[in-house]
């Protein structure tokens, strides 16, 4: 189940035009900066998640998400600087508004092009990446995170791979954000949303919330 399709159009949309905005304010050692990220600096994060919007707009669907595509759109954009790195996304950024433009509910809640999930799920996802990657960028070049509309999707977005996962029933009951029930729910998980976010996707340690490892969506 994903958020209401105007609600993550929306968000989407937004997300990418703050990351642009992130992005075309970093400098020279930012972009050198290294992040959580393994092997990655704050610009090759950045150009991940423009590499992978150019992508989807351009129709690339073939192994994308998989290792070797993910480093090709890295390397691709190897030595830009931060403002043709921005100019890119705000082309593709409004190239996906156009896109949302033409889905209506039955596109929505059908298969996905890049063959995982429904389309719906898929929008989300980017939403999720965008927000997440950008707070890895703020990290990386010591900025505060930035609590924003992407915390509720990316609970919802791994309470729902953590349900088709096979994790054990648990309850999400967390600060700011609507409840999700993974696997029917459970034992409630209370605290605080960004930082349970953060530990599902494999970006802290999951004993603070007195669970495993197979909270990590990406284990």
């Amino acid at each position: 189940m994903t958020l209401p399709r105007e609600v993550v159009a929306t968000g989407v949309v937004a997300e990418l035009g703050d990351f642009e905005e992130l992005v075309r304010s970093l400098d020279p050692p930012d972009l050198a900066a290294p992040s959580r990220c393994e092997g990655w600096t704050a610009g090759d994060v950045a150009a991940h998640v423009i590499g992978q919007i150019s992508d989807i707009t351009a129709g690339r669907f073939d192994g994308l998400g998989t290792p070797e595509v993910t480093q090709r759109q890295v390397e691709e954009r190897r030595g830009r600087t931060s403002a043709e790195l921005a100019d890119e996304l705000a082309t593709a950024r409004a190239a996906t508004v156009d896109l949302l433009a033409v889905f209506d509910d039955a596109a929505w809640a059908g298969p996905s092009p890049a063959g995982d999930g429904t389309l719906g799920a898929g929008v989300e996802s980017i939403w999720v990446d965008a927000y997440l990657h950008a707070d890895d960028i703020r990290v990386a070049v010591g900025r505060p995170t930035e609590v924003g509309p992407g915390v509720q999707a990316s609970i919802m977005h791994v309470g729902e791979l953590l349900t088709e996962q096979g994790h054990p029933p648990v309850t999400l009951a967390l600060e700011g954000v609507d409840e999700y029930l993974v696997s029917g729910g459970g034992t409630r998980v209370t605290g605080d949303a960004m930082a349970f976010a953060l530990v599902a996707t494999g970006r802290g340690d999951p004993a603070g919330f007195s669970l495993d490892e197979r909270v990590n969506v990406y284990r």
